[in-house]
């Protein structure tokens, strides 16, 4: 079911609704997918649900206790397929057809290799009209991360530069230096909310010593697994991703040939440390990004330095990148935003998804064509 001329514009609504529902649950249920669900009997919305944190229960069974016996004779709108595998809870499948549902709208079918449209026909067999496919390019949007998990074994990838009006990204000696506004920090802040984990290399760390957590109101819990960049497990105990560990937890990733007595205090202050191969002294990212999977990462926000970013760049493992252009100027001294690369060297591997301002500050979007 394409979006067209003949769409039903209640679907469309309908499925818009269960999108936005499924994003109130980005960056807070991995493993899972964030699925949102919308349940209408006779133009009425009799439930609602998107996946819930750690992600069960799921969004259809949210909405399928919502509606209770409302649900017979309904028509269930939902950003991604039906599970139709038994887990830890029941096949949603199951309870779709146990409810009396009539007729699914799915944006898209689910890659995971124990579903891939094994929900789907389930339901079909069962009598249920299924129509796939409304809104398919925002559903594998906002489910990107559980497709890059399910197909490429690794985290959907997110890059985020600040870039000042003259085109740097900090002072010279590698020090942070204010870019952009208070709006558009906040934007950053619901970016972190919004994903499972954040990397930053071990530069940035000693330099800012960062917090990497979401500050804004109500979200503080909702901050993501700090990652850390540390080939030589050099971090001290004393900066804040480790002395606020028990708040916020902190991974770090180190070479194999790292100080063992190193990472026994890091573990012992409440951090995880994974070993993964290293060249010269950098850490291979792919096995990074292998390890992060392995551990239910979906969804990686890389805010590191120069280095980190271009890194990542170089290794063509940037999904998705958010500009942020700053109005103010930082000098011919300061360092630019890529280690060794030009901002064109990031935005021509890409497409642009637009642009918006807030305040006097301007960001750019892009994904992967």
């Amino acid at each position: 079911m394409t979006e067209t001329a003949d769409t039903s514009a209640d679907d469309i609504r309908f499925m818009k609704l269960a999108l936005a529902l499924g994003r109130r649950g980005l960056g807070n249920t991995w493993p899972n997918p964030a699925v949102g669900a919308v349940i209408v009997k006779d133009g009425v919305i009799v439930g609602r649900g998107y996946t819930q944190p750690g992600g069960r229960p799921h969004a259809e069974a949210e909405a399928l206790q919502q509606a209770k016996r409302f649900a017979k004779g309904a028509t269930l709108y939902c950003t991604l397929e039906p599970c139709s595998h038994e887990g830890k809870t029941p096949p949603c499948a199951d309870a779709i057809i146990k409810a009396g549902i009539v007729r699914v709208v799915s944006a898209i079918e689910d890659p995971n290799p124990e579903v891939a449209g094994q929900g789907h026909a389930r339901l079909r067999e069962r009598g249920i009209a299924v129509d796939v496919g409304l809104c398919a390019e925002e559903a594998a949007l906002a489910h990107a991360g559980h497709f890059a998990r399910i197909r490429q074994s690794r985290p959907h990838v997110t890059l985020k530069l600040a870039v000042s009006k003259d085109g740097k990204a900090g002072l010279a000696g590698r020090k942070q230096v204010a870019i952009t506004e208070v709006g558009a920090n906040e934007r950053v802040y619901m970016m972190r909310a919004q994903n499972d984990a954040i990397l930053v290399g071990i530069g940035t760390v000693l330099s800012d010593n960062p917090q990497l957590t979401s500050r804004l109101p109500g979200l503080f819990e909702r901050s993501p697994i700090r990652i850390v960049l540390d080939a030589r497990l050099v971090v001290p105990v004393s900066l804040s991703v480790v002395s606020t560990v028990k708040d916020t937890p902190t991974w770090v990733f180190t070479s194999r040939a790292s100080s063992e007595m190193a990472e026994e205090i890091l573990v012992d202050k409440g951090c995880k440390v994974f070993r993964v191969a290293d060249t010269d002294g950098k850490l291979d990212l792919a096995e990074v990004l292998r390890v992060l999977a392995d551990q239910g990462i979906t969804r990686l926000m890389v805010e590191g330095g120069p280095t980190v970013a271009a890194s990542f760049v170089g290794a063509d493992l940037v999904d998705e990148a958010v500009v942020l252009h700053g109005e103010r100027t930082v000098g011919e001294t300061g360092i630019g935003p890529l280690e060794g690369m030009s901002l064109d060297d990031l935005t021509v591997m890409l497409k642009s998804r637009g642009s918006e301002t807030i305040g006097p500050d301007r960001i750019e979007y892009y994904q992967r064509g």
